[in-house]
């Protein structure tokens, strides 16, 4: 048995079992991966898929008892492979950061400067998702780090850290008469067309549950994934804003009234996810302690480790 063998299983379980897919992913021939998954069954003596004719319908009981080991197996891999670049090149690298597009343009800029600062020749790659999309770079090694609100503490294979709380805030154009109520109420809210973020984005799900628990039904004008898109139509007078508090915090929302909305929708909780059992270099460590003073190399090495603690905030 080899590694390839391993990768081909890995990938036709990724791609749905289509191994037509897993061969263009892996920039082979679907004949050869076929080929490599039955000489590994054979060595192995058991079926890891059941198939139907020619086509992969399922994986088998004793497959799935394959699949974990081979996991176990390449995750070393590539912790071997990480050892081997930490101290070839103690201070450089890329540094491969998976994240939503609130946290990309409101959050990470300070870190990742002041990452460059500590680290000039370690190069930062940006991978915007959603947060499920996230999570899957994070556990299929496209990213060593992901950082979201929504779903990261809903995979197994992800150890997520809390590292900060934020809250929703409501803006609207600074002449509207919202603008003038202090203490903003859910009822006041619903009488409003409202633009926010979409269903998967941004602690969207703590609106839509507390609008359900007073049994309101909101006017949802737009949905955006962007936060500088909700504020451009709010500007236009499409309706009232409900954004992340981050998305407020600089100067260019001089023209916007801005109201707190943690009242109504409670605090939201962005994590910081790292593959279970991963290597991190040095520089990793830094960047997660630079993104909240929540966060320490220890902490997250004891967690990554299966010493876990009640680690939420």
């Amino acid at each position: 048995m080899n590694l390839h063998q391993f990768r081909f299983v890995q990938e036709a379980v990724r791609r749905n079992l289509n191994l037509t897919e897993a061969a263009k992913s892996l920039h082979t021939s679907q004949p050869g991966v076929s080929k490599a998954i039955i000489e590994l069954e054979e060595e192995l003596g058991v079926e890891i898929f059941a198939r139907h004719g020619k086509r992969l319908k399922r994986v088998t009981e004793p497959g799935e008892h394959v699949l974990r080991s081979i996991e176990l197996i390449m995750r070393e891999v590539g912790n071997l492979k990480r050892i081997g670049e930490q101290f070839s090149a103690q201070d450089s690298g890329t540094l491969s950061i998976a994240t939503t597009h609130t946290q990309a343009r409101y959050v990470l800029p300070v870190p990742v400067a002041r990452l460059r600062e500590t680290y000039p020749k370690v190069n930062v790659s940006l991978h915007q998702g959603s947060p499920d999309q996230v999570a899957r770079m994070v556990i299929e090694e496209i990213a060593e780090i992901g950082i979201a609100t929504e779903s990261l503490s809903g995979y197994s294979e992800l150890v997520t850290l809390p590292c900060y709380e934020w809250q929703h805030v409501l803006v609207v154009p600074a002449g509207h008469p919202l603008a003038q109520v202090e203490r903003i109420a859910l009822e006041d809210l619903a009488r409003e067309p409202i633009i926010t973020y979409h269903p998967s984005f941004t602690g969207r799900t703590r609106i839509d549950q507390a609008f359900a628990a007073r049994k309101l039904q909101p006017r949802i004008a737009l949905e955006a994934i962007d936060s500088d898109v909700i504020k451009t139509y709010v500007r236009l007078g499409l309706g009232i804003g409900i954004v992340a508090e981050m998305a407020v915090r600089d100067d260019s929302n001089a023209d916007l009234a801005v109201r707190p909305l943690g009242q109504l929708f409670g605090q939201n909780v962005a994590r910081v996810a790292f593959k279970r059992s991963a290597y991190l270099r040095n520089f990793v460590f830094r960047f997660a302690e630079l993104l909240s003073d929540r966060l320490s190399r220890d902490l997250i090495a004891r967690a990554l480790s299966g010493r876990s603690d009640d680690f939420e905030l």
